[in-house]
């Protein structure tokens, strides 16, 4: 299984028990985020609405590329990867 690192953004940091880290095992993003919430419940609340994709203000990088333009959450993640969870910010 591979192991990548999730970090996770400030307003979140309470379902990871604070952490802005955390290490997670799974081979492409849905597996990882599925894991994650798994491990921490409540990032699916957060992350997915009713139909199971993922909200429209939720951004996720591999590395530092949006998975909106590689594979969505089918994208494949290589061991060490690093997963970011990037709340869009809205700005006025």
């Amino acid at each position: 299984m591979t192991t990548v690192t999730v970090r996770v953004p400030t307003q979140l940091r309470p379902l990871s028990g604070g952490r802005s880290e955390v290490p997670v095992e799974g081979a492409t993003v849905a597996e990882v985020l599925k894991a994650l919430d798994a491990a921490h419940p409540g990032f699916a609340d957060r992350l997915f609405d009713e139909t199971g994709r993922l909200r429209r203000f939720v951004n996720v990088f591999v590395a530092e590329e949006d998975i909106r333009f590689l594979e969505g959450v089918d994208t494949p993640l290589a061991e060490g990867a690093t997963v970011s969870i990037v709340p869009a910010v809205a700005g006025g």
